[in-house]
């Protein structure tokens, strides 16, 4: 477990959009009590983003590791997110934030029990990976798969538009589903098969397929 204290002071980086406390209340982000354990875009009376919804109904709920990723790199779990935050990357920073944020379950007895506690982990992606340059050329070759589901036009109905994606939140989409961050058996199973340039020329032409 991370330095709760040090935690604290973390929060105040949040707390202009969050409060966390007993009877905290939804600001422009949802309240964080009883986080742990919780599915996404849960809280009742909330509007979630279309992408959020979509995380929740896939199976993201709330637990160290998956929080810590989200805290790491926000758009690699929920790309449309409105969440204006860009990430905490200092491991240690996110390990007490997470820390301090498990002191305010909804049965205070349940702690530490409650959720495993959380673990060291790096969840950036290697910059190397995220500045690949894609083929466009072969990400067309490539987009036939995509688009038996996802449609090629850039329609939305019921499953999410791919198309004029900036590369990097595609790139981190991706990798985030190959690294099982983001939890859609399907998009696991198809990232899983990708390799980092194969990942890099699809970002790269469906951002503009012309």
């Amino acid at each position: 477990m991370g330095d709760a204290e040090a935690g604290k002071q973390v929060f105040d980086e949040c707390k202009g959009c969050h409060q966390v406390r007993p009877g905290a209340e939804n600001r422009t982000g949802p309240h964080l009590n009883g986080l742990f354990g919780r599915r996404a875009a849960s809280v009742e009376g909330f509007r979630y983003s279309k992408s959020f919804r979509r995380a929740g109904n896939s199976g993201l709920a709330w637990h160290a590791d998956s929080l810590s990723g989200f805290l790491a790199d926000p758009g690699s779990v929920a790309s449309g997110t409105r969440m204006s935050h860009r990430g905490l990357k200092d491991e240690k920073k996110r390990a007490g934030l997470i820390a301090y944020l498990r002191q305010f379950p909804d049965n205070p007895r349940d702690i530490p029990e409650a959720d495993p506690a959380a673990k060291g982990a790096d969840h950036g992606l290697d910059p190397e990976v995220l500045g690949l340059q894609g083929d466009p050329d072969y990400g067309a070759y490539l987009s036939s798969e995509c688009t038996t589901c996802h449609q090629a036009e850039g329609g939305d109905a019921g499953i999410p538009s791919i198309v004029s994606w900036p590369e990097e939140d595609f790139v981190r989409a991706l990798h985030a589903y190959k690294s099982k961050q983001r939890t859609h058996p399907v998009m696991q199973m198809s990232a899983g098969r990708l390799s980092y340039a194969e990942i890099a020329a699809l970002a790269a032409f469906f951002e503009d397929p012309g």
